[in-house]
């Protein structure tokens, strides 16, 4: 019997390791080509390594809760029969998507070496700092001290990426904090100059620790408030025509297709329509260049339900119909529901749309999804009294309207081409012509 090595697959853009949280079978299991191995929580996901081929799990080498890289060796099945070539081509794709992570991590090492080459690799103490996080160092101004009294989450103590930034944001925290006493202790608050407030907890208030993915959430949302000045542009749109189109056809979609016709493929076509006309806000920051993404990749915000969001991105958006389009979004959010999305399925994300209208709110505010530029808010459809011109004169009538809101990094996107693109997306959506093909 052949033996085949499991090993950690690639596991989408920027993700380099993965915690291993739970062996889903014991040594010596039985297992079925496809069976779910492990469960890996990554920065991004959590996900589910499967098993290649049908065998015998004979030994698992990475252990709860060690952190693997890419490439690394989890496990070894032996298969119960000679390897058929379909599964050498899975073997030899996967082992491709290996090596083109770890050429992708050599060039990033490549770049930021160029900050980092005259620092030392190791803090006094020994602590390795690989040459991202020495950058990082060099150029927040964080001390070898500093760097040698923080408690590295990586590999065998390691500094990692999530851990000095960690360090910067209580570094800014200290410098920026005002402390302010009430007459009695127990009221006592923390000011800072970022007006984040902190109240000691009187007898009776429950304290609740954020899970991991609420941490990330909050990490990510701090990050693109300190990283891109925000500006929101607002924009109402009358959609009376696409709502009466939608509830004539959505019947008829479910018979013809098997799928919801929701709102969101809607949002997510016309969206596309609009990036392929205004490439430049399909952009990300880099330093002091702009990157003009060549895919359109929309970006959904799902709630999960327990409370927490998580982003599914359709790729190449502007390349699938209405009906394409419907079937990914459904497939993905409900993916997303029951914890099965892919690493991939989460990242390369281009434009995000978030929907307030779900939860019957007019507008929001969004935070933009870095390294994203732009992120467009829906609120709810509702019928509203408006003025409505006519050859005969103006006259009010009842009419489905809807808030749009596009939030922006104003580093690179100015008022006028939010303006024009957010016009823009209100011009597709009040004429809506949907390819169904």
């Amino acid at each position: 019997m052949a033996r085949l090595n499991i090993t950690l697959p690639a596991m989408g853009e920027g993700v380099i390791e993965a915690t291993i949280n739970k062996w889903l079978v014991s040594e010596g299991s039985q297992v079925k080509e496809d069976d779910p191995l492990v469960e890996v929580a990554t920065d991004k996901v959590d996900s589910e390594v499967p098993s290649p081929a049908a065998g015998t799990l004979v030994s698992i080498i990475a252990k709860e809760g060690s952190i693997a890289k890419i490439g690394d060796l989890l496990a070894i099945v032996e298969i119960n029969a000679t390897p058929t070539k379909e599964d050498l081509r899975k073997v030899d794709k996967e082992v491709e998507r290996i090596r083109e992570t770890i050429t992708s991590l050599k060039q990033e090492k490549t770049e930021i070496a160029t900050t980092s080459h005259d620092m030392k690799s190791r803090t006094p103490s020994g602590k390795f700092i690989s040459p991202l996080v020495r950058s990082i160092a060099a150029r927040e101004g964080i001390s070898y001290s500093d760097l040698d009294n923080t408690n590295g989450t990586g590999m065998d103590g390691r500094i990692t990426k999530d851990d000095i930034l960690k360090i910067l944001e209580e570094k800014n925290a200290k410098e920026s904090l005002i402390t302010v006493e009430a007459p009695e202790a127990k009221d006592a608050v923390k000011v800072s100059k970022e007006e984040t407030i902190s109240v000691l907890r009187p007898s009776g208030d429950e304290i609740i620790p954020m899970d991991r993915v609420r941490k990330i959430i909050a990490e990510h949302m701090v990050l693109s408030k300190r990283t891109s000045p925000h500006v929101t542009s607002f924009i109402d749109a009358d959609v009376t025509r696409l709502m009466t189109w939608r509830n004539e056809n959505k019947e008829k979609f479910m018979a013809a297709e098997g799928q919801k016709l929701t709102l969101t493929p809607i949002f997510i076509d016309a969206v596309a329509k609009a990036l392929y006309e205004f490439p430049m806000v399909n952009i990300s920051v880099d330093g002091d260049n702009i990157i003009k993404k060549k895919n359109i990749n929309i970006g959904m915000a799902t709630a999960l339900p327990d409370g927490n969001l998580i982003v599914p991105v359709i790729k190449n958006a502007n390349e699938k119909s209405l009906t394409g389009l419907a079937k990914a979004v459904n497939d993905l959010a409900e993916r997303a529901r029951i914890n099965k999305l892919k690493p991939d399925e989460i990242t390369g994300g281009t434009f995000t749309i978030t929907n307030f209208g779900s939860y019957n709110n007019l507008a929001g505010t969004p935070i933009i999804n870095q390294p994203q530029a732009a992120i467009l808010g829906t609120g709810v459809v509702r019928k509203t009294p408006v003025v409505v011109e006519s050859p005969e004169g103006d006259m009010i009538a009842i009419r489905q309207i809807m808030i749009l809101s596009l939030s922006y990094d104003h580093r690179v996107i100015d008022g006028a081409l939010a303006g024009k693109f957010l016009h823009k997306v209100k011009q597709i959506l009040e004429n809506y012509s949907p390819d169904l093909v």
